[in-house]
């Protein structure tokens, strides 16, 4: 018999934003895959989860796919989790799902925690219609990337690291304009969570003033 591939979000930053669910699941699995086995180890202590783990990350993903397929081949039920939020998105996980999909076996992903979507809500910019771009490339290809977005209409989500918030927010300003639109929501779910709205112009005078700590999400008005 076949087992099977569950993909779970897990807490992007509060531990109690995780479903039952999803902590029933990682009990009753036979493996975790988890990208990071020391920051996982805390959520599964936390609630008493005592399953095997397995490192599986952006580095080592294309050696492990074959005998992760294999093992589930084989009868094995696997969870696959990542630091924080929803497996695949901006995290490891499309390389398995892709093979899993390809061997037959079935893949559940569980609905949970991910950072975007609380941040493309509470941004108060129209969210009917959206394009989520993740991390734009650190250089090679990064200012084409931006020219073409300056043209899309939609709302568009980006993820930031703190230390190149402020070279964003410039591009920002330099290829959509000073007048647009953008929310960055930071450290979601965690004590200093915050959101700050306004122009492009006006958020980047905020943070070049106050300097940015934590996950950043930010979110930009498309082209009126």
């Amino acid at each position: 018999m076949i087992g099977k591939l569950y993909l779970v979000p897990t807490p992007i930053g509060n531990l109690k934003d995780i479903t039952f669910r999803a902590v029933e699941v990682l009990k009753e699995v036979d493996l975790i895959l988890a990208e990071d086995t020391r920051t996982s180890g805390k959520l599964l202590k936390h609630y008493e989860i005592s399953t095997h783990m397995q490192s599986h990350h952006m580095h080592n993903e294309h050696k492990t796919v074959d005998n992760v397929v294999r093992r589930i081949t084989n009868g094995e039920t696997i969870a696959l989790i990542s630091d924080a939020g929803t497996p695949a998105i901006s995290d490891p996980g499309f390389l398995l799902t892709r093979a899993c999909v390809e061997a037959g076996i079935e893949v559940d992903c569980l609905p949970g925690a991910t950072a975007f979507v609380p941040a493309l809500v509470n941004s108060g910019l129209p969210n009917d219609k959206f394009v989520f771009e993740g991390f734009l490339p650190v250089k090679k290809g990064r200012q084409t990337r931006l020219l073409l977005l300056a043209e899309e209409t939609r709302t568009i989500i980006f993820y930031e690291s703190p230390h190149k918030l402020l070279k964003t927010l410039s591009h920002i300003v330099e290829f959509f304009g000073s007048e647009r639109a953008v929310s960055i929501s930071r450290e979601i779910t965690k004590l200093h969570e915050e959101t700050i709205r306004g122009t492009a112009t006006e958020v980047l005078a905020y943070y070049t003033a106050k300097p940015p700590k934590g996950e950043i999400v930010m979110v930009v008005g498309g082209k009126k």
